[in-house]
């Protein structure tokens, strides 16, 4: 992928996709911005945090009337095709990066509530029910019972919304701290993620989250997985911290999870 020498005109860049495809394409902003400085960045107010730390932006905007004027315009996803992208030359990860200051606050609440010497897995096992293939990824907590059988890890869960009604039904050897109803925004998300040993994950945008600061990551994909994801493979270009644990029999979760367990 080359950087190309900068024109004059002001581009907005439009987050047009889910939270997961703008964390994954937010590492092409500044590839944009040697083409076009300073580019005013149009996203969901739940991403202008994490978009924000991206080198050689104008600005990150919420509402279309804060955007100002502008020559052009594209949308997100469509950066990767204009850099022309390989899996060989895509930006690295680590783009991202925790907050000190709520790194050094999560640190001291995770020491009051996680059992020592256990490892700390941090878990989501369900991603928003209006996602078009929700029922092909998303799983019940209790699937992920050959995980809660150790009694050499804690499980940190970091899900969001309705399901996390599920971690009060809990039953399991190793020992669950349900942080949901603590964590605010993604930047939380992201502190809590960098006092972790791994995060267990479905697809959803928490696996981008770790993906892009670089924590160690295992996630499972359904038979027929999204195409970033590529076939026939356990690693990804994409997040070199993360193996990929795919269902050999469509719908069939079991053996998906006894891996990811066996394997930590």
């Amino acid at each position: 992928m080359g950087w190309p020498a900068a024109r004059p005109g002001k581009l907005l860049i439009i987050g047009d996709q889910g939270f997961g495809d703008c964390i994954q394409f937010g590492r092409y902003i500044p590839w944009a911005a040697m083409l076009a400085p300073q580019p005013i960045i149009a996203c969901s107010g739940e991403l202008l945090p994490l978009l924000s730390q991206l080198p050689h932006i104008g600005k990150v905007v919420t509402r279309w009337d804060d955007a100002g004027d502008y020559d052009a315009y594209i949308p997100l996803s469509g950066l990767p095709r204009l850099a022309g992208t390989t899996t060989e030359n895509i930006p690295p990860s680590g783009y991202l990066a925790a907050k000190p200051a709520l790194v050094e606050e999560w640190r001291a609440r995770l020491d009051r509530l996680a059992p020592k010497g256990k490892k700390r897995i941090a878990l989501v096992w369900a991603g928003r029910p209006t996602h078009k293939n929700d029922k092909k990824r998303s799983l019940k907590l209790s699937q992920f019972a050959p995980l809660f059988a150790r009694d050499d890890v804690v499980i940190l869960t970091v899900q969001k919304g309705d399901q996390i009604a599920q971690a009060g039904g809990y039953f399991g050897r190793a020992p669950l701290v349900n942080l949901g109803p603590e964590i605010e925004d993604f930047l939380d998300t992201m502190a809590i993620l960098q006092h972790v040993d791994r995060l267990v994950t479905i697809d959803t945008s928490v696996a981008h989250i770790a993906g892009a600061s670089n924590v160690p990551t295992s996630i499972v994909l359904p038979y027929a997985p999204d195409w970033r994801w590529l076939l026939h493979r356990e690693d990804t270009p994409w997040y070199p911290n993360m193996r990929l644990y795919r269902q050999r029999v469509p719908f069939q979760w079991d053996d998906v999870i006894a891996r990811v367990a066996a394997d930590l």
